[in-house]
């Protein structure tokens, strides 16, 4: 595959579409254009939702088992094209090459993992007059939007358990990264009957066309907490079905028992990985006083020694703000802390070209600073000392996002009794960005709606049918 030569289609009903306006695809490492794709409008959103509707009788009536061999396929397929995926994953997002394979590898592990789980048949009652079963059922056409941080892993979530479930779909990449995932639409379309999984890319305009379709039955959306109330009020309208993965401002807390030398690069790895760009990342770090000084030169001198650079050039560990309005949103954030009198510790020097921030740790800032109290989404870890473990649970809850939390010490007795007093869906007790195809991921607060991954997550793409059977003829 020629990647600058190479012409990117949406799939609809099983086929290449394109259409007479393209959207600029820009490698983040240099802000230049290397590709484009379609720009989809009303009329290829209401012929690929009509594609869907049709897929959808014959689809949800297959047995599980043929669902499950579809997924299993495309896991196959996604593997087999896992080098040329992984090469254009990171002209695209920016992440360097091994983190890009890992998460091609990583989506085709999530849609074969998922065909494990199992749509049950709950029985309430079996009296001698009656069984009751309640069967969870396929909702229909589901509307999926996918962010720019994770574009694969976070399509794969969505599009394992709604297939499974006998639903089809119409799912929408980020404008600023659709090209691994149109190119996988690409090498779908013999694995899924047509209209089944159905591709589109466009601007900005489109994710709202979407989501006040009434075609749609189900909205998965992943993305910032702002957009997801758009979501949610234009599902309102026809009381579409939504699943929200949002916004956090995730804290970690780690107590003075720890050994600083052994979970410093763990802890700089779960507030850095992937250039910072991760909702459930480590966004406010809460360092024991007794510790804090020791800790907070450890992680400076990891900032210092870490390569930022383009993902395609070996050594390069952290890469680039993935889009440049993100860039210029951290940047100002950035500058807001300068203005305000912070102390920055910084690693080292980054690229001028492209959209390059240098990996910033800020040295307990106050509690209420626009750096502690946003998310930052890029490399900007706020420090903050803490001594009591009440104040600091009351701190680290202090916000309208629950995503997710971490807690780290040696007495794991006292992390769980702390872990339960985070107002968060998750919390990690001694690690951290961990999450599994069995486990659900769902937010508190302003962080979410619903939930995605296991058996709840699957469900989320179902609607319950309660048959009332009874045990002799009627009269």
């Amino acid at each position: 595959m020629d990647q600058d030569n190479y012409s990117f289609e949406m799939t609809i009903a099983g086929a290449a579409v394109s259409t007479d306006r393209d959207l600029d695809v820009r490698n983040p490492a240099t802000g230049e254009v290397f590709a484009q794709v379609p720009d989809a409008g009303q009329a290829e959103l209401d012929a690929a939702v009509d594609a869907a509707t049709g897929a959808f009788v014959d689809w949800k009536a297959r047995p599980i088992d043929e669902r499950r061999q579809c997924l299993v396929a495309a896991a196959e397929a996604i593997e087999a094209n896992a080098a040329e995926l992984a090469s254009l994953f990171t002209r695209e997002q920016g992440r360097p090459l091994p983190g890009a394979q890992a998460e091609i590898h990583g989506a085709a592990y999530w849609l074969r993992s998922t065909t494990k789980l199992d749509l049950p048949v709950d029985v309430t009652e079996d009296s001698d007059t009656r069984r009751i079963e309640v069967h969870h059922v396929p909702l229909g056409v589901v509307c999926a939007i996918v962010p720019w941080n994770f574009p694969v892993l976070l399509a794969s979530w969505k599009i394992a358990p709604a297939l499974l479930a006998g639903n089809t779909m119409v799912l929408k990449p980020s404008p600023f990264t659709p090209l691994c995932t149109l190119r996988i639409g690409e090498l779908l379309r013999d694995v899924f009957p047509p209209g089944v999984l159905n591709i589109i890319s466009g601007g900005d305009a489109l994710g709202p066309m979407m989501t006040a379709h009434p075609g749609f039955a189900k909205i998965s959306f992943t993305g910032s907490t702002a957009t997801g109330r758009k979501v949610m009020e234009n599902a309102a309208r026809d009381l579409k079905r939504i699943t929200l993965e949002l916004g956090g401002n995730d804290a970690a807390i780690v107590l003075p028992d720890i050994d600083v030398d052994v979970v410093a690069e763990q802890l700089f790895e779960g507030a850095f990985s992937n250039t910072a760009q991760i909702c459930v990342a480590t966004k406010r770090l809460f360092i024991h006083e007794d510790i804090y000084d020791r800790l907070r030169d450890k992680l400076h001198a990891l900032a210092q020694e870490a390569v930022v650079g383009d993902g395609s050039q070996q050594g390069s560990r952290f890469g680039p703000i993935q889009n440049e309005p993100q860039y210029r949103r951290v940047m100002a954030m950035l500058d807001q802390a300068k203005e305000n009198g912070l102390t920055l510790l910084q690693g080292r020097d980054v690229p001028e070209k492209g959209y390059f921030v240098p990996l910033t740790l800020v040295d307990n800032p106050p509690d209420d600073d626009p750096v502690v109290t946003q998310e930052a989404f890029g490399p900007i870890l706020p420090l903050l000392k803490f001594n009591d473990i009440d104040d600091v649970v009351a701190r680290a809850n202090d916000t309208e996002y629950g995503l997710a939390g971490a807690v780290w010490s040696n007495d794991v007795e006292q992390a769980t009794a702390i872990a339960h007093r985070l107002d968060t869906g998750t919390v990690w007790i001694n690690q951290n960005l961990q999450s599994t195809p069995f486990t659900p991921l769902a937010g508190a607060k302003q962080s979410g709606f619903g939930q995605e991954n296991g058996q709840g997550g699957l469900l989320e793409f179902t609607t319950p049918k309660a048959i009332y059977i009874p045990k002799a003829p009627a009269a």
